[in-house]
């Protein structure tokens, strides 16, 4: 089981400044710095490769039109529900 809020709110943040922010806490797993050439579909779907979500319902980004979407969802999937 995940740590609490092991995945960053989206809420407030551009697609770079939240990825950066999941890069720079999950920093032992390399994940790619996005760029402005960055396809966050792609990025989004490398984080299912990193072996603590190796285990997680982590979504595929092709069913979400949009980044903030998908990261909601992945919020919703891995981190704990507050009671």
């Amino acid at each position: 089981m995940l740590n609490p809020a092991q995945v960053y709110d989206p809420r407030f943040h551009t697609f770079d400044s939240w990825a950066c922010l999941m890069c720079e806490l999950y920093s032992p797993q390399q994940l790619e710095i996005p760029s402005a050439t960055t396809d966050w579909k792609k990025w989004g779907n490398g984080i299912r490769a990193i072996d603590v979500f190796a285990n997680e319902a982590i979504p595929m980004t092709d069913s979400f039109d949009n980044w903030f979407d998908w990261a909601e969802a992945l919020v919703n999937a891995v981190n704990p529900a507050v009671a």
